[in-house]
């Protein structure tokens, strides 16, 4: 299925050098808010409380948020959990005041006003689990990178492995460079949409890169970047249906599913339009730098010898 065909091919392997410089340039950024401003990490890894409140009818979750940020509690999440009657208050940690007390002042800001709540349970996370938590993040993004490569190295060649890991790497970093700079919240879920992205992005590499290798297959003439050029232009119409459709359904998350969804919604935004850039102009330079050619993907058939009588 095409929307649309493109007579002549994109010079995009033009613009490799451009492209990649940007690409280096957004990464070292990333990498220095990373470090400087650090991420904004949520309750589920610095440690917290939680709070499970029951009501006897459905509540108006923007209310209870208003009631707690009056109360200097901008930072507390407040979702629905099952239904609509019940909520789930999330609260981060602070020096002034423990544990026990912060959950009972929580409650008491909550009964103020609406329908009588019910407190059904509170659990107290401290931050030995939330280090748990970021060490197996870590390892769970490590082991997804390795699969990566082995994959992409048995299916292509290892310039392909090397050069889609890169271009993945390079979309996480994006993605937690934005979230340090301008401190947005990091919770596990926003983990859960990083690692989205790596299997995501990977997608539309093994695309291209499979184009690629066919396209190696069946053009005989033309430069290895005109080669390359042709596999992107003819795969800009299936790329555009995919991450297009893809996109109106993660903003249909990030406008209407409420704040619970809105940083989930926003770290696969942004990952989808890095994926498209980093599979177009970073995967594919690298792996022309790298030093790809017809030798490597297309092996030569050695003809039999004709026995001699």
């Amino acid at each position: 299925m095409e929307l649309f065909r493109f007579k002549k091919d994109i010079p995009f392997m033009s613009y490799g050098k451009a492209t990649t410089a940007i690409s280096l340039i957004t990464f070292i950024l990333a990498i220095f808010f990373m470090f400087s401003k650090g991420l904004n990490l949520s309750v589920e890894f610095t440690g917290g409380t939680l709070m499970e409140v029951s009501y006897s009818q459905a509540v108006d979750l923007n209310k209870i948020r208003y009631q707690l940020e009056n109360q200097g509690l901008e930072q507390a999440q407040v979702q629905n959990l099952d239904s609509a009657n019940n909520v789930m208050i999330r609260l981060q940690n602070k020096k002034s005041i423990n544990s026990a007390s912060l959950s009972n002042q929580v409650f008491a800001i909550i009964s103020t006003d609406g329908p009588n709540p019910q407190l059904k349970s509170v659990e107290f996370i401290g931050p030995e689990v939330g280090q748990d938590l970021v060490t197996n993040g870590l390892l769970a993004m490590l082991f997804v990178c390795i699969g990566i490569m082995t994959y992409l190295a048995m299916r292509f060649e290892w310039r392909f492995a090397i050069a889609a890991i890169l271009a993945n790497l390079h979309d996480v970093v994006i993605i937690l460079g934005c979230f340090a700079f301008f401190q947005w919240e990091f919770s596990l879920t926003v983990l859960a949409a990083v690692l989205a992205v790596l299997g995501y992005s990977v997608n539309e590499s093994v695309v291209v890169f499979d184009r690629i290798r066919e396209n190696f297959r069946t053009i005989r003439s033309g430069s290895i970047a005109q080669i390359i050029n042709n596999a992107i232009t003819v795969t800009m119409s299936r790329t555009v249906i995919t991450h297009g459709c893809t996109e109106m359904m993660v903003l249909s998350m990030f406008f209407f599913g409420g704040p619970s969804l809105h940083n989930f919604a926003l770290a696969l935004t942004i990952g989808i339009l890095f994926g498209i850039y980093s599979s177009v102009l970073v995967a594919s330079p690298i792996v022309i730098w790298l030093g790809v050619s017809r030798a490597n993907l297309v092996k030569r058939v050695k003809s039999k010898e004709e026995a001699v009588v």
